[in-house]
């Protein structure tokens, strides 16, 4: 058997595919292809009113890749409703390293100093893999996906890449596309220019944040 590597792991983003586990504890892993894949456009993302109320007074101080793990163990962790989760022990340990070769990124959303939300997924090229949120207080992990979403226009990202879709996603303008479009789409963005995700600086204030969201790319 093939050792999976965070190499091997691009190379799969990078042919439309992406790895889960089974429960929380399993070493074993599989790979996804789905017949219809969830994207959320950039340039149609849907912010609701009282979201960006919430994003403009800066309830929440937002973070970038301060806390990875964290946010990845945070998603991992058992919910009410959720015994268990597709990120294994395994998987955790392939996104870390991912991160330190700075191609995983976190968002963090904190309150009082607190871990109460946020996201993890992958960069490649101007393509971001949407993995995993987490939310331990209201709208904490949607500030988290509003700041992404600003991150990602800013820089000059062609494709949010979101696996499935939720009802949670559909909100924000998610769609559900067949492999083949999706395909398409994928191939477009790795090709060059590759995407910044650091083009905003930290600690840009929310309403900054929104006008990020609102300007053209």
């Amino acid at each position: 058997m093939t050792e999976l590597t965070p190499a091997l792991l691009l190379r799969a983003y990078a042919a439309g595919i992406f790895p889960m586990a089974d429960h929380v504890k399993d070493e074993d892993l599989f790979w996804v292809d789905p017949d219809w894949r969830g994207i959320l456009p950039l340039d149609h993302f849907h912010i609701p009113r009282s979201l960006a109320k919430v994003v403009r007074h800066d309830r929440f101080e937002v973070t970038i890749d301060r806390d990875f793990a964290g946010v990845i163990a945070a998603c991992a962790a058992s919910a009410p409703g959720r015994r268990s989760t597709w990120i294994s022990h395994r998987i955790r340990a392939l996104y870390i390293a991912l991160h330190e070769r700075g191609q995983a990124h976190s968002v963090e959303t904190r309150l009082g100093g607190r871990l109460v939300g946020g996201l993890y997924g992958v960069r490649l090229g101007a393509a971001f893999f949407g993995e995993s949120m987490f939310s331990r207080e209201t709208d904490a992990s949607k500030v988290a996906l509003v700041h992404l979403v600003a991150r990602l226009k800013a820089g000059g990202f062609r494709l949010l890449d979101t696996q499935f879709v939720t009802g949670h996603l559909m909100r924000f303008g998610a769609l559900e596309i067949p492999r083949e479009h999706y395909r398409k789409l994928l191939d477009a963005a790795l090709l060059p220019p590759t995407g910044d995700f650091l083009a905003l600086p930290q600690g840009l204030p929310g309403a900054a944040v929104i006008q990020a969201l609102t300007q053209t790319s």
